[in-house]
């Protein structure tokens, strides 16, 4: 059977798929256009979520956290120079490697540390962070929705009910 957190990591992976196909819909210029919101662009969302996601992959891989998240800078600004259709590329290589990287995992409910200097130890679960993934990821479309919105565009629904709709009726 299948553990829930993998569930909810292919739902963070079919949603982003939803907003690249909307944004590409859009001409180029949304996507880097600066504007007075949460973030200065969707493109600096964008590169927010991949990031974060990089460093939780690294270091539920083995990396200790604070080395992970010291490097986050440099691949914030390689992310803010990329085209919308290379962050894709970078988006999709991404969740292969955490799929590759979750398939092998015998026990999702298995204990994690996280140490961090900002906010200490945390004592979790692998599932916990899988989720917080997720998580974090519906928080920043639902920024990217309202700012699309805010520029005059509609957004994108990536409601984790039309997950479940979409993914039963192609099974």
């Amino acid at each position: 059977m299948t553990h829930h957190s993998l569930e909810l990591y292919d739902y963070h992976v079919w949603a982003n798929h939803k907003i690249f196909d909307r944004l590409k819909e859009l001409s180029e210029d949304i996507y880097e256009k600066e504007i007075q919101s949460v973030f200065p662009s969707i493109s600096k969302v964008m590169a927010h979520i991949y990031v974060s996601d990089n460093i939780w992959l690294d270091f539920i891989s083995g990396e200790k956290f604070d080395e992970v998240y010291a490097s986050a800078d440099q691949l914030r600004e390689q992310m803010e120079t990329k085209r919308i259709e290379e962050v894709e590329t970078m988006f999709f290589d991404l969740s292969d490697r955490y799929k590759a990287f979750l398939d092998h995992q015998e026990d999702m409910e298995m204990a994690i540390v996280l140490e961090t200097r900002f906010a200490g130890r945390l004592e979790t679960r692998l599932s916990d962070l899988v989720q917080h993934v997720v998580n974090h990821g519906t928080y920043h479309r639902g920024n990217i929705t309202a700012m699309l919105r805010q520029l005059g565009h509609p957004g994108v629904m990536t409601d984790y009910v039309l997950y479940l709709y979409e993914r039963d009726t192609k099974e």
